[in-house]
């Protein structure tokens, strides 16, 4: 099976992702009956997605997991849905990485309100949770750059109707990054990095 994972650069305030470190990391191991390729994309919307479906078309993967930090969630999280929205709160200090701030933008403007990852994502909940790993399924992407990456692959997946699986999961924020913010829930990179390869093995049963 080849499998395409992706992850993000650093954004906002934080200087590292979790992610980024994950992808590194994924990318030396061998997991037999899985041929493994890696992407890392830019914290931009639309960007982001033109990135990620050029990778599609050159490599046509049999799965794809992208994966995104979720700062605060104490568990791994596959998210359920993707929504059509691009959104950044007035309120909110996060632009993406070129300073973008859109607001009630659709994604898609002739595309469907929401679409289901094609990922088991119970299944792999399950495993995960058998090997000690905490994770839960999330049913909000949010509006914001995972968000935008996951519902472009979705409909990209729809409009050619592909045979491929694809879907987005949620990483809490690293050890690393909770020493700066004491109080922040946090994953070691060893269990995030555990739990991507359940995720993984979960593709091929």
């Amino acid at each position: 099976m080849k499998v395409l994972i992706t992850a993000f650069e650093a954004f906002g305030e934080d200087a590292t992702n979790p992610t980024e470190r994950l992808l590194a990391d994924i990318g030396k191991e061998q997991i037999t009956g899985a041929e493994l390729h890696t992407l890392l994309l830019p914290v931009v919307f639309d960007e982001c997605a033109d990135r990620l479906l050029e990778a599609v078309r050159a490599l046509q993967p049999d799965a794809v997991i992208c994966c995104g930090l979720a700062s605060g969630r104490t568990s791994i999280t596959p998210e359920q849905i993707a929504i059509n929205l691009k959104e950044v709160a007035k309120e909110s200090s996060v632009a993406d990485n070129n300073g973008n701030r859109p607001h009630d933008e659709r994604i898609n403007p002739d595309g469907p309100d929401g679409l289901f990852s094609l990922l088991p994502i119970r299944k792999m909940v399950d495993n995960m949770k058998e090997q000690a790993i905490p994770a839960a399924i999330s049913y909000s992407a949010g509006t914001y750059i995972c968000n935008n990456t996951m519902y472009a692959l979705l409909d990209y997946i729809r409009i050619h109707q592909l045979p491929m699986l694809g879907g987005f999961v949620h990483f809490p924020a690293s050890q690393e990054m909770a020493v700066a913010k004491p109080g922040l829930p946090s994953m070691s990179q060893e269990t995030m990095l555990k739990g991507l390869k359940v995720m993984i093995h979960t593709l091929m049963q």
